[in-house]
């Protein structure tokens, strides 16, 4: 690995202007140091946030938990508040990866990169929850803008994310085995507002299916989605597979996730 300057931020304010000299967040780092290995990116400097208390921990405000960015997915998984109220999401954070990187992946480093095979986006986008920066707070639908992009300022920084308790959730995720990214993963949540569905490892970035989410709103059940036909079209088609096999993912992980909503 090449030179860098590593810098440590004991506040967001601090942060910020480092990043304006030239540094790059460092959350959790499981995808920056791998990527900095194979000199796919190559910051000046390092500005590592795993000091900063501010930025960790869950609690609960009312009807939502809000979620410090540096939070690490092994304390979702276990949040006991979070089992309990929001079973999807604990479901999720629980199956990232391996025990490595839930020990130190950060739900805040997963939202900035976007990955769009990874698990939080899709849990973010069904919970219609919101992402809150060092200037502002984003709304989910505002957030996402597809492969490796967000609507983030190059000087902003995630503090938190507010997730909305559900009446009903679960992710169901089938995983490429080598990576255990989502081959294709979907969340799905009934809300006061109606169900969401997000998918994600199928496209070029997470996707609310509004087709589904109005077959669910007419009926909670799996058996509601039996003759619902995605566009293969626009999904990502590789040697893992292909985008017609992604298309017909959708609608079986959909069906898992609303037994298992149900189940909860």
């Amino acid at each position: 690995m090449y030179d860098f300057k590593y810098e440590r931020a004991e506040s967001v304010d601090q942060a910020v202007k480092m990043i304006q000299n030239g540094g790059q967040l460092l959350a959790g780092g499981q995808t920056l140091l791998a990527s900095m290995k194979q000199r796919l990116t190559q910051p000046e400097a390092l500005i590592d946030l795993g000091h900063m208390s501010e930025l960790t921990g869950i609690k609960q405000e009312g009807s939502n938990f809000v979620i410090g960015a540096m939070t690490r997915h092994q304390d979702v998984a276990k949040h006991a508040g979070i089992q309990q109220h929001i079973p999807g999401l604990a479901h999720l954070a629980g199956g990232i990866g391996d025990k490595q990187i839930r020990a130190m992946g950060t739900i805040g480093g997963s939202l900035a990169n976007n990955d769009p095979a990874a698990c939080y986006p899709s849990a973010v986008m069904a919970l219609d929850a919101t992402i809150h920066t060092n200037t502002r707070a984003i709304k989910a639908d505002d957030y996402f803008l597809g492969m490796f992009s967000t609507a983030l300022e190059p000087d902003e920084v995630i503090t938190a994310v507010s997730f909305p308790i559900p009446k009903k959730s679960a992710y169901a995720k089938f995983k490429q085995p080598a990576s255990r990214y989502a081959l294709v993963g979907v969340f799905v949540a009934q809300t006061e507002q109606g169900v969401r569905v997000a998918v994600t490892g199928a496209g070029d970035g997470v996707f609310r299916h509004a087709e589904l989410e109005q077959a669910l709103n007419t009926s909670f059940t799996a058996a509601a989605v039996d003759n619902i036909k995605v566009d293969a079209s626009e999904l990502s088609s590789d040697l893992h597979a292909s985008a017609a096999y992604r298309a017909s993912l959708i609608v079986t992980q959909t069906q898992r996730a609303v037994d298992a909503a149900l189940a909860a």
